[in-house]
């Protein structure tokens, strides 16, 4: 079983990194993609939990804009973890969630809800990259909502009044630094129209020009008539096709391995990374 989309608590999962480890070993994968969010922090604890017949895909989920304000989420697999730009890139894409997280408190709280960066940051778990995951435990945690599934449903909706964009890479910038990294360039659930806006099908012919080798079809967020285009338009680009779990703990309603990737597509994603990079025992 192969799940390369995951998170531990180094950004929005609930599991630490040992303990996402330990449960795919227990569940019988045989490689654990790790994608926090804007961060690698949390891959030497995982890489001295590795045992087994486990394999580690490290990696991590870029938060990117295109120039249309559309968000979307790179996956880069199998970089060089100690490329200083690509390092450089992700802590600025970090450091411009602060500022976001202030604005949406403030849109907030002058509409009546009462919430302060001081809940945010007691539902963060210390280091974690701070994401909309920590507001909307914050908003649990005050019964203003009662999941995280309702808050991205509702009040953290990409179309939600309360929303607001950061600085991010745009998408291709994004995959050329990863491709520069020496790693390798999915992009994330694509076509989750429920999120908010997406991206369409001629905008995958820029991002193969940029060096893109994969989409992720086969997500929870994404329904069998958005797998079968996604699908499609691997299949006329030349990409690898992945299914992952994006799996959250207890965060989401994501199971581990709900989705899998096969393994003929991870061997043609694997040989397009400039060295072998994955971590085993």
């Amino acid at each position: 079983m192969i799940d390369l989309h995951t998170h531990t608590n180094k950004s929005d999962g609930t599991d630490s990194p040992r303990e996402l480890v330990n449960k795919s070993i227990a569940q019988g994968l045989t490689v654990l993609g790790i994608c926090d969010h804007d961060t690698t922090s949390g891959w030497e604890e995982a890489i001295q939990t590795v045992r087994g017949n486990l394999a580690l895909a490290l990696g991590s989920e870029i938060s990117c804009l295109t120039h249309d304000g559309i968000s979307v989420h790179m996956l880069g697999l199998l970089f060089d973890g100690a490329h200083q730009q690509m390092q450089v890139m992700l802590e600025e894409t970090r450091d411009g969630r602060l500022p976001r997280m202030r604005k949406m408190l403030e849109k907030m709280n002058a509409a009546g809800v009462n919430i302060s960066m001081a809940d945010v940051e007691a539902a963060r778990p210390e280091g974690a990259t701070l994401g909309r995951p920590h507001l909307a435990d914050a908003l649990v945690n005050k019964g203003i909502i009662k999941s995280r599934d309702e808050a991205f449903q509702g009040m953290l909706n990409n179309d939600s009044e309360f929303y607001v964009s950061h600085a991010a890479p745009t998408p291709a910038d994004a995959i050329a630094m990863i491709r520069s990294a020496g790693g390798v360039a999915v992009i994330a659930h694509p076509f989750a129209s429920h999120r908010g806006e997406i991206l369409q099908a001629s905008d995958f012919h820029e991002l193969v020009a940029a060096g893109l080798n994969g989409i992720e079809v086969d997500h929870r967020d994404q329904n069998p008539e958005e797998r079968a285009m996604l699908r499609a338009i691997a299949r006329e680009l030349d990409l690898a096709v992945t299914g992952s779990s994006d799996y959250h703990g207890t965060g989401k309603l994501n199971s581990l391995a709900e989705f899998q990737t096969s393994p003929s597509e991870w061997e043609k994603l694997e040989a397009l990374a400039d060295k072998r990079r994955v971590v085993r025992a």
